[in-house]
């Protein structure tokens, strides 16, 4: 595995991106998993969910597989001890991967509908991990800066530790209708993938995520002819005109609550 590149996504993220993206790797490419970090020191484990009397820790993975020089990271978001926890698993990708770059994905609440491709960006952390994407078909233009006195985001802070150890890395980030934050964005994943197949020639199918694409547009084009709220609020997006708070926030729930009574279908 050595010279590998480390492609890393958390199972808590707008639109489920990185665990949706990670999961389709893992599933079309046949990784497997070599390595877990065990969850003290790094999550409450007093908070932990129980389903079927089987109590459900937070899990972080790492998934290789023989025939790419890729590894896969899959992890619940650490709730304390960030520095610790990004050097730990740096350490082992560093150790048994021989890692080169590393990237990050996220998305990015946006406002913007369904009905209009998903912009995904790319912010490198270093001069030479901006050189290396140069040519690539994705926008580079975000500049984003962690807002005075807030807390960088995860990503973020992992991007600035890799630099820190000599790292390349970059994140990518892929606009998510804000109305799709809290389900699966399909439209997002596909693009996140479309990049990651041309980067490192995996020759994988991400055509199959096209019906589950039509699937979630036809189940919305289902919800704005029954709820005549939805479809407006919907319309004014696509017009690039505003909504109040308690509109955003209605939309929101409004869709949210529909999708997931067909997530047995659109998964």
């Amino acid at each position: 595995m050595k010279g590998s590149s480390l492609i890393i996504g958390w199972t808590e993220d707008t639109g489920r991106l990185g665990a949706q993206s990670i999961d389709s790797l893992e599933r079309n490419l046949g990784f497997r998993t070599f390595a877990e970090i065990e969850p003290v020191g790094f999550f409450p484990l007093g908070g932990i969910t129980v389903e079927d009397d089987v109590a459900q820790f937070p899990v972080t993975r790492f998934l290789w597989s023989p025939d790419s020089k890729l590894l896969l990271l899959c992890s619940a978001s650490p709730k304390s001890e960030w520095y610790r926890f990004l050097n730990l698993l740096l350490d082992i990708a560093v150790r048994y991967g021989g890692i080169r770059e590393v990237f990050t994905i996220g998305g990015m609440p946006a406002i913007v509908a369904h009905t209009v491709p998903r912009e995904v960006y790319l912010i490198p952390n270093s001069e030479g991990m901006e050189e290396s994407l140069q040519g690539n078909t994705l926008s580079d233009d975000l500049n984003y800066e962690t807002p005075e006195g807030q807390r960088p985001t995860l990503n973020s802070f992992l991007l600035w530790v890799a630099k820190r150890r000599g790292i390349n890395g970059a994140g990518l980030w892929a606009s998510i209708p804000f109305y799709l934050g809290s389900v699966e964005d399909a439209a997002a994943c596909k693009r996140t993938l479309e990049f990651f197949n041309k980067r490192y020639g995996l020759g994988m199918d991400v055509g199959e995520l096209d019906e589950r694409i039509s699937r979630q547009n036809g189940l919305l084009s289902e919800l704005r002819k029954d709820s005549t709220k939805a479809d407006t609020c919907i319309q004014r997006v696509e017009s690039n005109l505003s909504l109040s708070d308690e509109e955003f926030e209605e939309l929101a729930v409004e869709v949210a609550e529909y999708l997931k009574g067909f997530d047995d279908d659109i998964r």
